[in-house]
């Protein structure tokens, strides 16, 4: 290889500085640093932004920006004070994009009534992410699926006219409602109003329905003038259910806007399969992907970081969430992720990275209290292994924006059959980017020829070739710029990259082993130091390049001083292990390169000094490059004695500590109480609901034979367990009750005779297939007992537990399906009921906490509630009778207020003994376990409802259906994580048991 004098003068002259860097930093002159890619700051209210696109990125103030984005739920995480710290994990981990759900059923109890305070305090998470340096994209439906209850239609809205998804007045009347209610919270924290960070705003949520008519179009062009009525400036768009080009600009009316609205798609691909071509640079077809929109940019609203888990396990074959983050791991990860970019995808939002918890009676019926999804973040908040390769790309792109800006260039081949390449460049700055793919189950080795400054060449120049795992990918770069210095190659994934005053900071990635060989352009021999780790440099004289050769181990840090340089390079090669205690920071004041802390949530430069805030789960070295001259570190507060190293670093002197020890007491002092006195005739429900309706809104036609309606919704009752009773008169000759019912997956019922039980109906644990599908309707046959038959009058008394409502992906009001009881006979005749359900009146906790059981109405899950009468009894503990009963404890933690513990309620007991429990924490309900279906074991307690520093109180309401002995077991405080460092917790509000509350019994 050899270059001529002008291209050599090109390239580490004038040009080199402004060879592929961030459109921000200009063409600099030489020796001039580069300026880094600061985070978006939300400005005063009323200051000047803008927000546009074109094919190739996202354009914020006139600087292109791919975004790369994590999908969080709030409402997933009832505990605001943690937002904070997903927040901080996910800017400390690549992402510079948070994209949120908001869920209608989440803060609206009733129409008219909206809550926007406390856990669902959504300007709060806005002001936190622009706090953060994180931009958003907000999807607040009015339908979000999200396999949450009625895909986020409140309950109350399954009992209203009006057909849900369509141009049908009175349902875009209750939705008009809803987004003025949410855009208010939004409109005024949009980044091009300068009050916040918000850049995207979703429409609606793969609307696959009514496409070409004027149903769908009509609709899709009302909620459009809806949020820009509301003030939504931002770029709008749809989410299509898959890459079929539905509700593309162009396909309804804007209002004669342009420019101004996005196509977006989702992808949910199989992980045992081979990452799709979406449109653009692939070969996808010509009707889907991003090409069916061609003058937006690629992007992918949802992309799989993980997938949902169903009651029994069926998905995974009961490993739960464990399964799903084995399917869709790190090299997953890379092999799709990286295939997304190479088809052009510039907005890239991972669903999930924070999957959190479907608490209460938030889940689908397809799903279970756990919603960790298999992401990057578990449930408990901690960074998995899949974070690395996010936190990989998410640097890469933050540090060489004008990737965004790529074409497809000539195709080119690697020397393995094995491995498949993508070819991208960007021809105003030079740059190619060749990513590699390996789809088999062995790892491949292969050259392969690159264009360069230099001309075209065959990398790499070292024996061995390069490597591309099985069931993998990576990326190789040329013509890159690192500052004041040219890179001609890399066989190792560039991942960010600094320039200041004091040095040139680069940074290159891949998997431990891998062989790397990265050539620097160089006037002349530059002086080459190997700080850490081993490689080996070559200084080619004609050429005018320096070779470094290594092979992954941890990290290798290689210094090179003179050259023609000023002003050193520090180049650092970092396999998965090492990078994932690496930790980028870009601030106004500089750049700073951290190494060793499981996590950096905060950087900050004043003058000579480095305040860095994070956190540790073991004692931890603590290294740290600036690329400005700084003399002195902290750490959370307190400074770090420090020693400057040969590679321009400061290197503390002794491990920062770990966190300290988490005592967790032993669960005892358990007081019993047998519940479900609406089963004894002589129980007064005088005041309880009359089922005296005659029609329904809902999409379940009412059975012949049935003079009122039964159906739970149509009385108000939208949530948790309903009861049912009915006096009858004259038994003498009474023997079959039929009962039909309706709950959704894995839903049950039980029935009384004059407090006798008559038996459980239980729904089947469901197939994957099954899970996703149907209303699950069932009958229930019990004969009367021959000794309770004869005069009257009896009572026959049902408990009825309903999992949650459909969704409504189809666009057909299957979320309204009948919930509860729908029939009921006696030898053929009907009865006249009586129906109770939740009271609903917790308004810290919301509508989804409670349902309808007695000790829920009566505030026996509350803490300060008066069990001083209740039975003391052990756990373990057999209970063989049918229906409800209680247990209460205490307990108090002691956690030391610098550790960050994430604790868990952990269940283990016989699979064959039959119950279930709803699970209270200070009130909260955190989720149901299922003894013998799970596959869901321990439930995270969120802190701020988890009192770490005080007392606890725990309510466990366990249902069993009396067909063998039952629970509960001994469930166990469980430390699921541990870190010296986090976020300050505020205490959530959990009001307390108060004596009015007996007024509810009814």
């Amino acid at each position: 290889m050899s270059l001529s004098r002008r291209t050599f003068a090109a390239l580490t002259g004038a040009a080199t500085a402004s060879l592929a860097l961030p459109h921000s930093a200009g063409a600099a002159t030489p020796g001039s640093a580069v300026s880094p890619a600061v985070r978006p700051q939300a400005g005063p209210s009323g200051a000047t932004h803008t927000v546009t696109f074109d094919r190739y990125s996202l354009i914020v103030d006139g600087e292109r920006v791919p975004l790369w984005s994590g999908e969080v739920h709030p409402f997933r995480l009832p505990s605001p004070s943690l937002w904070r710290d997903i927040l901080q994990k996910l800017a400390a981990s690549g992402y510079n994009a948070v994209s949120i759900y908001a869920s209608w059923n989440y803060h609206s109890p009733a129409p008219g009534t909206y809550d926007f305070t406390g856990v669902r305090d959504i300007g709060r998470f806005l002001d936190m992410a622009a706090e953060e340096g994180l931009y958003v994209i907000v999807r607040p439906g009015p339908y979000i699926n999200g396999e949450t209850d009625a895909g986020g239609y409140p309950g109350w809205l399954t009992a209203t006219t009006g057909r849900a998804r369509t141009n049908d007045p009175t349902y875009l009347g209750y939705a008009d409602e809803w987004l003025t209610a949410l855009n208010a919270e939004v409109a005024p924290r949009q980044y091009s109003g300068g009050g916040g960070t918000v850049v995207l705003y979703q429409l609606e949520n793969e609307y696959a329905s009514f496409v070409t008519s004027a149903t769908g179009k009509d609709y899709m062009a009302h909620l459009y003038a809806k949020v820009r009525s509301d003030g939504i400036e931002v770029p709008l768009f749809h989410n299509d259910k898959g890459r079929n080009g539905y509700w593309v600009p162009g396909s309804f009316d804007t209002g004669g806007e342009t420019g101004r609205y996005l196509y977006a798609f989702d992808g949910y691909p199989s992980a045992s399969g081979n990452p799709p071509d979406w449109g653009v640079f692939g070969t996808g077809g010509a009707t889907g992907g991003s090409t069916a929109s061609p003058d937006t940019p690629g992007f992918m609203a949802e992309f799989g970081g993980g997938w949902f888990d169903c009651w029994g396990g069926a998905e995974f074959a009961g490993q739960g969430y464990a399964g799903s983050r084995a399917a869709r791991n790190a090299a997953y990860e890379r092999r799709f992720y990286l295939t997304n970019l190479a088809n052009g995808i510039r907005i890239h939002n991972v669903y999930m990275t924070f999957g959190g918890t479907s608490w209460g009676w938030l889940p689908a019926p397809v799903v279970y209290t756990s919603y960790d999804y298999g992401a990057a973040i578990d449930e408990a908040r901690n960074l998995t292994d899949k974070v690395t390769p996010m936190k990989q790309i998410g640097s890469l792109l933050s540090a060489f924006p004008d990737l965004a800006e790529l074409d497809r260039a000539a195709d080119t081949a690697a020397s393995s059959t094995s491995v498949h390449v993508y070819h991208l460049s960007n021809s105003d700055r030079g740059s190619h980017l060749y990513l590699l793919r390996n789809d088999t189950t062995k790892d491949a080795f292969c050259t392969l020829p690159v264009d360069t400054a230099a001309g075209p060449l065959t990398v790499p120049a070292a024996a061995g070739g390069l490597k591309v795992s099985a069931k993998d990918g990576t990326m190789l770069a040329t013509n890159l710029s690192l500052g004041r210095r040219a890179l001609l190659y890399a066989t190792a994934q560039p991942m960010w990259r600094a320039s200041g005053d004091a040095q040139d900071i680069a940074v290159f990635t891949g998997r431990p082993g891998d062989p790397v060989e990265i050539v620097l352009l160089s006037q002349s021999a530059p002086r080459v130091s190997v700080t850490s780790g081993a490689a080996d440099t070559a200084y080619d004289t004609a050429a005018g390049t320096l070779r470094i050769n290594a092979v992954l181990d941890g990290l290798t840090v290689v210094r090179l001083d003179g050259g023609g340089y000023a002003t050193p390079l520090v180049v650092v090669l970092a396999d998965d292990a090492a990078a994932a205690t690496l930790w980028p920071r870009d601030t106004d004041a500089g750049s700073v390169l951290v190494s060793g802390p499981a996590l950096v949530r905060g950087v900050r430069v004043t003058g000579r000094s480095v305040h860095l805030t994070g956190d540790t789960t073991a004692p931890s070295d603590l290294r740290v490059w600036s690329d400005g001259p700084i003399a002195a570190v902290e750490w959370n507060g307190k400074g770090v004695a420090v020693s400057a190293t040969r590679d321009g670093s400061l290197l503390a002197r002794k491990p920062l500590p770990g966190p300290g020890a988490v005592p967790l007491p032993v669960l005892k002092g358990w007081r019993y109480a047998a519940e479900n006195p609406e089963s004894d005739p002589r129980f007064d429900d005088s005041a309880w609901r009359t089922c005296d309706l005659t029609t329904s809104h809902s999409t379940t036609a009412l059975p012949a034979g049935q003079p009122a309606v039964l159906f739970a919704d149509d009385y108000g009752f939208h949530y948790g367990d309903v009861w049912y009773r009915a006096e009858v008169a004259d038994a003498a000759t009474a023997e079959d009750i039929v009962l039909s019912y309706q709950t959704g997956t894995l839903g049950l019922l039980m029935a009384w005779w004059d407090g006798r039980p008559l038996g459980t109906h239980r729904m089947p644990v469901p197939t994957l297939a099954q899970a996703t599908t149907g209303t699950w309707s069932a009958t229930a046959q019990f004969g009367v007992p021959e000794d309770l038959r004869g005069d009257g009058p009896h009572t026959l008394a049902l408990l009825v537990r309903r999992m949650a409502h459909d969704e409504d992906g189809g666009a057909n009001d299957g979320f309204k399906s009948a919930r509860g009881l729908t029939a009921a006979t006696l030898d053929g005749a009907p009865l006249t009921w009586r129906i109770q359900g939740a009271t609903g009146d917790d308004t810290a906790r919301g509508p989804l906490n409670t349902g309808g059981l007695y000790g829920e109405r009566a505030g026996w899950h509350l803490p300060g509630f008066p069990d001083r009468d209740w039975a003391a009894v052990t756990l373990p503990y057999t209970d063989t009778r049918q229906g409800v009963a209680w247990y209460r404890s205490g307990f108090t933690l002691a956690v030391d207020p610098g550790t960050d513990a994430s604790i868990g309620l952990t269940f283990t007991d016989d699979p064959a003994r039959a119950y279930r429990v709803q699970i209270f924490l200070n009130g909260w309900n955190i989720g149901q376990y299922a003894n013998d279906v799970g596959p869901q074991h321990t439930f995270v307690l969120p802190n701020g409802i988890l009192r770490t520093r005080g007392a606890n109180t725990l309510a466990l309401a366990v249902l069993s259906d009396g067909s063998g002995p039952a629970g509960p077991a001994l469930p166990a405080l469980t430390l699921l994580g541990a870190a010296a460092g986090g976020t300050p917790v505020e205490d959530v509000a959990s009001p307390g048991y108060r004596p009015a509350g007996k007024d509810h019994r009814s």
